[in-house]
């Protein structure tokens, strides 16, 4: 799940490809991608540390950084949703003109 979270970030910030089940709810791809990437990072880096394919770390490093990356890929996600979309200098506001 990790690596599908990772491939996934990379891919929206690379060509702004937004999932279909989220595309209508997320007005910053760019956001949504850096938080799907920080989310399976923490997803992976927990699962490698579990089979023990990294070198041991102590339960507090892995609690909390994995929690660390985990809640600031999950904010970044839900800002991406909840922020107004960028207003385009090339799409100027009618009324104003």
């Amino acid at each position: 799940m990790g690596l599908l979270a990772i491939a996934l970030g990379i891919w929206t910030l690379r060509t702004g490809w937004v999932a279909p089940t989220v595309r209508r709810q997320v007005t910053r791809p760019k956001l949504h991608g850096l938080g799907a990437l920080l989310a399976g990072t923490s997803v992976l880096l927990q699962s490698l540390f579990y089979f023990r394919i990294l070198p041991r770390a102590s339960w507090e490093v892995r609690f909390f950084g994995g929690n660390a990356f985990l809640f600031a890929g999950l904010l970044l996600i839900v800002l991406s949703q909840l922020l107004r979309p960028r207003q385009s200098p090339d799409h100027a506001d009618p009324s104003s003109v």
